[in-house]
């Protein structure tokens, strides 16, 4: 069961690293349009929105590069559940508040016309999907191929 749970905990890792890799590379790529689509939220003030997009980008990737190196995973899962619960929680407000946007998660956000609510079912769905891979993580932090496991275990003498 721990062979299991250990290559779990690997596939884990690695998708949330893609994952937040080629998200945060894409909000990188054009940071203009990554503080456009956080703007779009209405969630922070418009001056702030910036950056908070830059930040948002470079985090991302950051958590990325830890998660793919399999170092710190217990806390950098955790910071990756607080986004995703983030995430989900934006989005959510958005589809309360009636706006109807594209969450710009993977590309460039922008102002939808019409059918946004399935959109926003799929939007969290899936993030919510990561945020269980993240609780795993949390949960199950030692896996295959990780830094962790050189730089954590103690060697007998």
């Amino acid at each position: 069961m721990t062979f299991v749970r250990t290559w779990a905990g690997t596939a884990a890792r690695i998708v949330l690293a893609a994952v937040l890799g080629y998200a945060g590379w894409v909000k990188v790529q054009d940071l203009t349009e990554a503080g456009r689509t956080v703007a779009l939220y209405q969630l922070v003030p418009e001056e702030s929105a910036q950056l908070v997009g830059a930040a948002v980008a470079f985090v991302e990737l950051a958590l990325a590069l830890l998660l793919l190196a399999g170092l710190a995973t217990r806390a950098v899962a955790a910071v990756t559940a607080l986004l995703m619960v983030t995430y989900i929680a934006a989005i959510a407000s958005v589809w309360a508040r009636g706006m109807s946007i594209d969450c710009g998660c993977f590309s460039s956000g922008g102002t939808l016309t019409g059918g946004a609510e399935r959109g926003y079912v799929v939007d969290i769905a899936r993030d919510l999907a990561f945020l269980g891979a993240a609780a795993f993580l949390i949960t199950r932090p030692r896996t295959r191929y990780a830094l962790d496991r050189w730089v954590l275990e103690t060697k007998e003498r």
